[in-house]
Order: C-alpha cells, then structure tokens, then sequence
C-alpha cells in the first residue's frame, strides 16, 4: 500500500511520491449518474407493492431501510410523518437522486453565501437528481405522511451536517456511516 504523506520513506530512503497532494482531498468518482439514479428510485416508488409492505411510520423519529446496496450505489426507502425533517445536509462525495412514491415533501435548499431559502415542492411521482456536494433540507410540511425513495453512488461513507444561520449555512458536524445506517 502506498503511503500517501509527504513524508514517506522507501526502504532505501528514497522519497515516495504522494499520489494525493497534501492538503487535497480525492474526488470520489460516481459509478452511476444522478439521471440513472433517478431513473432507479423512480421506478422502485412507482411500485408500491414493492415497497408498502415493510414501509413504518415512527412518530419518535423519521423511519429508513435500505432497499439494495451494490459496488456502484445503494436504495434507501424512508417515510415522513408530517413535519418530520432531514435538517440540512450533503451526501459526501456522493451524488443521488430521490422520488416521492407517496404523499409530498419539500426540499430546502441555500445559494451558497446567502441566507436566503428556497423551497421546492415534490409531490408523488416527482424525482429530484442532484450532483455531489448539494446541500438540502427535505421535509414534510402536510398534515399526512409521506413516502420516499432515495439513491446514492457510490454508497454513502458519510454526511456533512449544516446550520441555517442569518449569514448562510454553516458547517456543523460529519456523520460517518456505520453498520445500523
């Protein structure tokens, strides 16, 4: 395994080139595009004989499962109970899409450097693609529940929390993936 410090040695003291510069970090290549992910949870939400039988809904906290993991991405189903949000959040290095199968939710979203909201409503049938590094909110503001079908690639590794503030978002905390996500 190469090591990628600047620093490293070889066994004979020579300097070892670091593939990634100090300071840079890799950009993770997709394995699927979000148009081809969006084509994915579009046609999972669109079967709900699917996906009805093991979808809950928990009053406490918003309720997941994961649908499919493969090497390229990985199928999230989610459920909302009204005003159940995400809190605003990116996907890593990961880019996704996700389809309303039931109900509507809204997706928040910031311009960088600006306070300034905007909202996006998505009802049933709706697929929104979005590239790596977007940051959104999703929640659901109706009085019923609502139904989501989301897709990543690659697989998610971690999610970068957010906090609205009167400047803009401003970075809160990284979520690592872990064995129950």
């Amino acid at each position: 395994m190469m090591d990628t410090r600047s620093d490293a040695l070889t066994d004979s003291g020579t300097r070892i080139q670091p593939r990634i510069q100090p300071g840079v970090r890799p950009r993770i290549q997709p394995r699927a595009r979000p148009a081809r992910l969006g084509q994915i949870v579009a046609e999972i939400a669109s079967h709900p004989a699917s996906w009805s039988d093991i979808v809950r809904f928990d009053s406490g906290r918003r309720w997941y499962r994961r649908l499919e993991l493969t090497d390229d991405y990985e199928v999230w189903l989610l459920s909302w109970l009204p005003g159940q949000e995400t809190g605003f959040h990116d996907h890593g290095e990961a880019v996704g899409a996700f389809a309303v199968a039931y109900g509507e939710l809204r997706e928040r979203t910031v311009p960088a450097r600006r306070p300034r909201v905007r909202n996006r409503a998505l009802l049933a049938g709706q697929v929104r693609p979005f590239g790596a590094g977007h940051v959104h909110d999703v929640v659901n503001v109706t009085a019923g529940p609502a139904v989501s079908v989301h897709a990543y690639s690659p697989p998610l590794t971690a999610m970068r929390r957010y906090h609205l503030t009167a400047g803009g978002l401003v970075y809160a905390a990284t979520e690592h993936a872990e064995l129950g996500w």
